[in-house]
């Protein structure tokens, strides 16, 4: 399994957690995720843009366009108070998840 196969389930979590602190263009989402990663996840934008687009479908985040700090037109992203409690809920789920597998995985 590589890397990008574990990202598919947790994209939307990552992307939310990036934007949890401040407003971010997709380029900025993207670095955030690989810096914190030492990385080791590198989202694709064709990716990155369908899940942007359905969050914000399903108003967890917000667009606005502005100016990046190249000097371009950029569209950034902003977390809603929705987007926060799923980025609650699933970070829950996915702590979860991993108390109940590392046993298993870990075991001798």
């Amino acid at each position: 399994m590589t890397a990008t196969d574990r990202l598919h389930g947790t994209l939307d979590s990552l992307v939310l957690k990036a934007l949890s602190t401040q407003p971010r263009h997709g380029y900025g989402i993207v670095c955030w995720i690989r810096e914190r990663s030492d990385d080791a996840v590198v989202v694709e934008d064709g990716s990155l843009y369908p899940a942007l687009y359905r969050m914000e479908r399903d108003s967890w985040i917000e667009a606005e366009w502005g100016t990046s700090e190249l000097g371009r037109k950029a569209k950034f992203y902003t977390i809603t108070a929705k987007g926060r409690r799923q980025l609650k809920a699933r970070t829950a789920e996915f702590v979860r998840f991993v108390a109940a597998v590392s046993p298993i995985l870990l075991s001798a």
